[in-house]
């Protein structure tokens, strides 16, 4: 079941340094193994919580995209001030994003798949930008109660998450960096 949409006007919660206890950016960096030459992307970028410091751990060109044009402003004001000039955005919905095929070395998707409506549709998008043996990182809100993330009802279990993307993808390990987020890293070949 989808839930509902996060609000560009909490925007700033995005960036609360607290956040940074739960899930640091550069945990997921590492995961990813990103490389100076990979081209990634943030599939729900927001306002780029993970896009900034992936941009900054690659020279290649990093894909920002969001649904909310609001949140790609956002996004492109932080870096300008951080003078960021390897950032494409993209307004698009995470299941149509009109990316080039088997184009992206690494992409992370965080915090926004409990939210999409066609989480196939939104599979079968994530398979399709992502080359051969690319890695991809998809984190979420376990399925307990806690003071950050959205209302009980709208989690996904990592359990349940995981026999999901397994019926997709070969190769996907769970990860959990707090007892409420969690990942998947997953590789397709």
């Amino acid at each position: 079941m989808a839930g509902h949409r996060f609000h560009h006007e909490k925007a700033d919660r995005l960036l609360d340094p607290k956040r940074k206890e739960w899930i640091d950016p550069q945990q997921a960096i590492s995961m990813l193994s990103v490389k100076p030459d990979d081209t990634v992307v943030d599939l729900g970028a927001g306002n780029g919580y993970f896009t900034i410091p992936l941009a900054q751990a690659t020279n290649g060109k990093v894909y920002a995209v969001d649904v909310q044009p609001e949140m790609i402003e956002l996004l492109k004001q932080r870096t300008e001030q951080l003078a960021i000039t390897n950032i494409e955005y993209r307004v698009a919905d995470v299941s149509s994003t009109s990316l080039p095929s088997h184009s992206m070395d690494k992409g992370i998707m965080a915090f926004v798949f409990h939210e999409v409506e066609q989480k196939e549709a939104a599979i079968d998008e994530i398979r399709r930008v992502m080359k051969p043996n690319g890695r991809f990182l998809l984190i979420e809100w376990e399925a307990v109660e806690s003071e950050m993330g959205p209302p009980l009802h709208e989690r996904i279990p990592s359990d349940e998450l995981l026999s999901y993307m397994k019926q997709k993808a070969s190769d996907v390990e769970l990860v959990r960096f707090h007892p409420a987020v969690y990942g998947l890293l997953i590789r397709w070949e």
